[in-house]
């Protein structure tokens, strides 16, 4: 009877190592390519390929490769390639992020720890044998020293992830700051992705530290849901670049982001408050803190301060605050009651459904339908939103 090369497990390995190398090249045929996040996410799939195969190598016996491949290369692209795919997954969602991202000298430093790792299994001559616990005659080896390379092989993809997650989670805020409308499903889509890493490499983690502790079979067990959770968020995060990640609005970089030092000056503070009531700049559709500040003749920094420090809210809080005011205002004519609820939001500054219904029913604690009902039944339905 034939002995079978490829168990399930394996087989989910070699579908990783091969779909990675597929969506690389189907990379490369989309028009935006020569984005930065474009090339490093191609470069987040070749090391989780890489990652892939040489574990599937790794512990499958029934490969027969040359020594010098086997024994001695496979450690170091490895744990090379373990090392590498925290920074592709950090740098990736900067790309993302970040008002054109260009890759510098600088972000050569993510590249250390993996050199570290690198130059620990040249220096203690580690071989795939050794990092299986195999001892080998006439071969002394410290298991310390491997457990020790695998406990950072582990925990350092999983702090990159954390990171990868927080910047997420800070960018929205920054959105908040630059944009008074933008469309949550992108970010929420990043969010889950970003959270999905920190998961899956929490999961690697706590399957190398429960291998510790439990059964051979307990610890296989695991590591096969490791794999199987792997093989997803690639077809996931492919499935976003392809689908979401060129929607994304970008960011300023955090130097030009910065707010002014000084309290705002009163000037200033009124030139904000003029070119909002006065002037109603925020029935301008999808407007953003560049172009408010041109109208209004003062450096972002400047208006970021007065908006900020004076107001107490971020960029997209303050105008949809006023939108919500217009709207209020629109509904409660006897006028307007012709005007449909999609005509009055049009008209107030908004250009989204969801965003206006979310907007109105946090400020004012009703449906915009309930808040004309009762407006134009002669009730006081709310107190102003400011």
């Amino acid at each position: 009877m034939k002995a079978y090369i490829f168990n399930i497990p394996d087989v989910v390995l070699l579908m990783t190592t091969a779909e990675c190398l597929l969506l690389c090249i189907f990379q490369l045929v989309l028009p935006l390519r020569e984005r930065t996040y474009g090339r490093l996410l191609m470069a987040f799939l070749v090391i989780v390929g890489v990652a892939s195969a040489c574990t599937l190598i790794l512990w499958n016996d029934q490969f027969e490769l040359p020594h010098l491949l086997d024994q001695v290369l496979l450690p170091y692209f490895l744990f090379a390639s373990l090392m590498l795919k925290g920074p592709a997954i950090y740098l990736y969602v900067s790309a993302l992020t970040q008002q054109n991202l260009r890759l510098q000298w600088r972000h050569a430093l993510h590249l250390l720890p993996a050199l570290v790792l690198v130059l620990c299994i040249a220096i203690f001559d580690l071989s795939s044998d050794n990092l299986r616990h195999i001892a080998i005659a006439g071969q002394g080896f410290s298991p310390k020293i491997v457990d020790l390379i695998w406990d950072i092989s582990t925990l350092i993809p999983l702090l990159y992830a954390a990171a990868a997650a927080l910047l997420a989670r800070r960018y929205s805020g920054e959105l908040k700051d630059e944009y008074s409308h933008f469309s949550t499903t992108e970010l929420n889509w990043l969010h889950n992705l970003t959270l999905g890493v920190l998961l899956s490499w929490g999961w690697t983690m706590l399957v190398h530290v429960v291998a510790k502790f439990s059964s051979g079979e307990t610890a296989d067990y695991l590591g096969i849901a490791d794999n199987y959770i792997t093989f997803i968020l690639i077809n996931a995060f492919f499935a976003y670049s392809l689908t979401y990640a060129h929607q994304l609005l970008v960011t300023k970089p955090e130097r030009n982001r910065e707010m002014a030092e000084d309290e705002p000056s009163e000037s200033a503070i009124d030139r904000v408050r003029k070119a909002m009531e006065t002037e109603k700049a925020y029935l301008k559709k999808n407007l953003n803190l560049e172009q408010f500040s041109a109208r209004v003749e003062l450096p972002a920094k400047e208006v970021s301060a007065v908006i900020n420090k004076h107001f107490g809210t971020n960029f997209f809080e303050f105008v949809n605050s006023y939108r919500v005011e217009e709207a209020k205002t629109l509904l409660a004519d006897p006028h307007n009651a012709e005007m449909t609820i999609l005509d009055i939001l049009l008209q107030s500054g908004f250009n989204s459904k969801s965003a206006f219904h979310r907007f109105f029913s946090r400020l004012v604690g009703m449906s915009p339908t309930e808040y004309r009902k009762q407006s134009q039944q002669g009730g006081s339905p709310t107190a102003p939103a400011h």
